[in-house]
């Protein structure tokens, strides 16, 4: 059958433009634009591209940005010191920690110091609650992009049957709780899922998010299913694949989303929303494009 790609370059650059028309129209009423300030913790050179990235898009949209790279083997004490001078900067409303975190630091300790209302990660336990309770302030990034590519491409997944790979905070979790609240029927699936090839094939939408690269296959997918891959792997020949095979899962599904260039963009894009919301709350109803045949 033939399938539809899911083009997140293409999602994210209209949102993008809206989110500049918001800026400036924030810029015009109160004489200030949204702050995000990233702090980077050792020299991951991953983490270091992913920040630089997150510094170009804020640039082009026009919300101030900051970096505080700090030694690898700074103190946790004092990097809880920074967060809550950040904390405390009216200049900056949007404070992201770049994950992952040296061993000697503790990713919850640090990611739970930083204001609710500053954590354009989404991360914070209360945070996470809202959104357990269908009443968001900030959503996790990456899956709040994947609802949005949804949206945009017209895919209804009410009533459909939904197949989360991952039990992350950052993605798998948040995921299938949006999900859920766009009335699919949310499976998920971890490394102790038994027959975990059959749960797969049930599946009308699968999100794959467990970071191994090409472990769905395509027998492990139905004809026509939606296909969300959010894994990033890079290969011994430098290649950056998905956690799918994509090129022999492509033709058995109705859409699918490539890597790169499929749920990467998405991410860094919800980023920036949410660091406008965080100066001037609104609702997420607010967030509207057109329909993938408009474009």
């Amino acid at each position: 059958m033939s399938y539809e790609l899911i083009d997140g370059k293409l999602v994210a650059s209209k949102i993008r433009e809206e989110i500049k028309d918001r800026v400036a129209e924030i810029k015009s009423k109160h004489s200030r634009i949204p702050g995000l300030a990233a702090i980077l913790v050792g020299e991951d050179p991953a983490s270091e591209i992913y920040v630089r990235n997150k510094r170009k898009a804020c640039e082009d949209v026009g919300i101030y940005s900051e970096e505080h790279k700090l030694s690898g083997d700074i103190a946790q004490e004092d990097l809880l010191k920074l967060i809550n001078r950040l904390n405390g900067d009216e200049n900056i409303n949007g404070i992201l920690v770049q994950l992952p975190l040296p061993e000697h630091i503790d990713d919850s300790t640090v990611l739970n110091s930083v204001s609710p209302e500053k954590d354009v990660d989404g991360f914070h336990p209360i945070n996470a609650g809202l959104l357990f309770e269908g009443k968001p302030r900030f959503i996790a990034c990456t899956p709040h992009g994947i609802i949005k590519m949804l949206e945009f491409y017209d895919i209804d997944i009410e009533g459909k049957n939904a197949v989360v790979l991952g039990r992350s905070n950052i993605v798998g979790k948040p995921a299938a709780m949006l999900l859920l609240q766009k009335n699919a029927t949310v499976t998920i699936c971890h490394s102790r899922t038994r027959n975990l090839d059959a749960v797969l094939k049930s599946a009308d939408l699968i999100v794959a998010a467990i970071g191994r690269a090409h472990f769905v296959t395509s027998k492990m997918v139905k004809e026509g299913s939606i296909i969300i891959d959010v894994g990033i792997n890079r290969l011994d020949d430098g290649k950056l694949v998905g956690d799918v095979d994509f090129e022999n899962v492509k033709d058995i599904s109705s859409y699918i989303t490539p890597v790169p260039g499929g749920v990467g963009p998405m991410t860094i894009t919800m980023l920036l929303w949410n660091t406008v919301v965080s100066l001037e709350p609104v609702s997420y109803t607010h967030l509207t494009l057109p329909t993938s045949d408009l474009v």
